[in-house]
C-alpha cells in the first residue's frame, strides 16, 4: 500500500499525522509507501514529511483532486491510501482497510471523530455527516482507500470539483464493485468547521441551496476551503 498526504502549508499538523502513520504501520509490521504531495507550500512541510521518512513530490496545483492524482501517479502500488495531513489513523483503522481489500472491496473509507475540543454546532455536525456518510456509503476524503485498478478505472478523482470530490470519487469507485464504510473512526482535526461560526456555515448551505452542485466546482465560491478568514485556507 501506498499512502499518499497532498500538503499546502501543513507544518503545524503534519508531525502528527506522520508520526501516528508510523505507528500504525510499525505496529501492524507493514512495509507501506509514505508520500507527502507538497502542493506549493511555502512553509517547512516539505522538510518535515523528508525528516519523517516520507518521499515528497512537489507540485502546484492548488486544487485537491488534482494533487491527490499526481501523488497516486508517482507510485505503483496496488492499493492506495489518501490521507489528509490533518488526520490521524491508528493500527486497527489501518488493519481494517488492508483487511477489506484484501477480502475484494474495490475501496472505502470511515467516519470520522475530532481531535481536541468543539463547539456543540461543530459536533452535532458531525455526527449527522457520521450518519450520512453510512446512509449514502461515501467516504470523507481525509481517509479514503482503494484499490489502484479500480482508482485508474475511474480516472482517479475529477479535477472539476474543488469540493465534494471525495463524493464523485466514492460514487465512481462503488460503481466498480464494493465499497465499504468500515466501522472504525478516524481522528481529524474538522479545522474547516472549527474556522467558520454556525451562521457562516449556513450561509454556505444557502448558496450551495441556491446555486446547487455547481458551486462545487467554483474556488472563489468555497472560501471555507480555499480561503480561510484567517488568511490561511485549509487546502
Amino acid at each position: 500500500m501506498a499512502c499518499v498526504i497532498p500538503a499546502w502549508n501543513e507544518a503545524d499538523y503534519l508531525p502528527a499525522t506522520l508520526a501516528a502513520w508510523h505507528a500504525a504501520v510499525d505496529a501492524l509490521a507493514l512495509d507501506c509507501e509514505l508520500l507527502v504531495a507538497d502542493d506549493a507550500s511555502t512553509d517547512a512541510t516539505a522538510a518535515i514529511a523528508q525528516a519523517a521518512g516520507a518521499r515528497v513530490l512537489h507540485v502546484a496545483h492548488r486544487q485537491i483532486g488534482a494533487t491527490r492524482n499526481a501523488g497516486a501517479a508517482a507510485t505503483t502500488a496496488p492499493w492506495l491510501l489518501f490521507l489528509d495531513a490533518d488526520t490521524q489513523v491508528d493500527a486497527r483503522l489501518l488493519r481494517a482497510a488492508l483487511d477489506a481489500l484484501a477480502a475484494g472491496a474495490v475501496g472505502g473509507g470511515c467516519t470520522v471523530r475530532l481531535d481536541g475540543p468543539h463547539p456543540s454546532h461543530v459536533r452535532l455536525g458531525v455526527w449527522a455527516a457520521g450518519i450520512g456518510f453510512r446512509y449514502t456509503g461515501v467516504a470523507p476524503g481525509c481517509f479514503l482507500f482503494c484499490s489502484r485498478a479500480a482508482f485508474d478505472a475511474v480516472g482517479g478523482f475529477d479535477p472539476a470539483w474543488y469540493a465534494g470530490e471525495d463524493i464523485a470519487m466514492s460514487r465512481a469507485l462503488a460503481r466498480q464493485g464494493r465499497f465499504v464504510i468500515l466501522r472504525e473512526t478516524v481522528r481529524t482535526s474538522g479545522r474547516k468547521l472549527a474556522h467558520a461560526s454556525a451562521w457562516r456555515q449556513l450561509g454556505l448551505l444557502l448558496r450551495f441551496a441556491r446555486r446547487g452542485t455547481g458551486m462545487l466546482r467554483d474556488r472563489d465560491a468555497l472560501d471555507l476551503w480555499y480561503g480561510g478568514r484567517d488568511g490561511r485556507p485549509p487546502r
